[in-house]
């Protein structure tokens, strides 16, 4: 398999593939374990971006657009079967990019999109100027909670988290969304219930990126709800995927 996509648990006969684009900072690892909340009509693939884990050694994108292009370039072979994105805080950004930019005879495998916890495109902005530099990162981080505050408050693991948060920060800072054709897929668009990052108000502004159906769904939790509520989540994308996987098995 190429080295941008990770499936940890294989389901060769699954009718439907959930491609997963993690948060800034975050890894493929992340989803490791959704395969087993899921049913077996589902498997789960998740990109692993450079300059991580297994892939340390391969300098990190220098901005949104060469992430978008080596994805783009590597996932027509996981596009054999009817797909689902899912992208949580930067990975929501990731995600609809790579969907904006399939080719035009591989958009139709894309039967739903999940962005999670971020906000729409044109409200993306960069941080503010208190969360510049190493230590405003590690404030911006630490607030959001999660397992990605717990790993930036370990010495030792501290500085290996800072050199991909420095990195997918930029992606972050200087990614300018271009207005376009919205996709044509449905779009349900999850938030965490007392997440100040991306409210309820702001997923709903993603109801104009997509001329198919939009959802809004809040589930109990903060800025990593997936962490806290994931029985809940799966919930929601088996109830939203399995109409889609019972089609494509007829």
């Amino acid at each position: 398999m190429s080295p941008w996509f990770r499936t940890f648990a294989p389901r060769p006969a699954a009718a439907l593939r959930l491609i997963c684009f993690p948060h800034a900072g975050g890894a493929a690892s992340a989803y490791r374990g959704w395969a087993e909340l899921l049913p077996p009509s589902i498997e789960v693939t998740a990109v692993q971006y450079p300059g991580r884990q297994d892939r340390i050694m391969v300098d990190p994108p220098a901005d949104m657009d060469t992430l978008v292009r080596g994805i783009t370039a590597e996932i027509g072979p996981l596009l054999d079967r009817p797909v689902a994105f899912f992208g949580h805080s930067m990975g929501g950004t990731v995600g609809y990019e790579v969907a904006r930019a399939l080719p035009r005879e591989l958009r139709p495998a894309l039967v739903h999109f999940f962005p999670s916890a971020r906000k729409a495109p044109h409200d993306c902005a960069p941080l503010a100027p208190e969360y510049r530099g190493d230590e405003g990162i590690l404030r911006y981080v630490a607030g959001l909670g999660g397992n990605a505050g717990l790993l930036v408050a370990h010495e030792e693991l501290r500085e290996l988290a800072l050199y991909v948060l420095r990195a997918d920060f930029h992606l972050i800072d200087t990614y300018a969304h271009r207005p376009g054709a919205p996709l044509a897929c449905p779009v349900t668009a999850v938030t965490g219930s007392y997440d100040a990052a991306c409210t309820s108000a702001d997923a709903a502004a993603w109801a104009t990126y997509t001329t198919g159906a939009f959802d809004r769904r809040e589930l109990p939790g903060g800025h990593f709800y997936l962490e806290s509520a994931p029985e809940e989540l799966m919930a929601l994308l088996a109830d939203t995927l399995l109409p889609v996987t019972a089609s494509a098995a007829r």
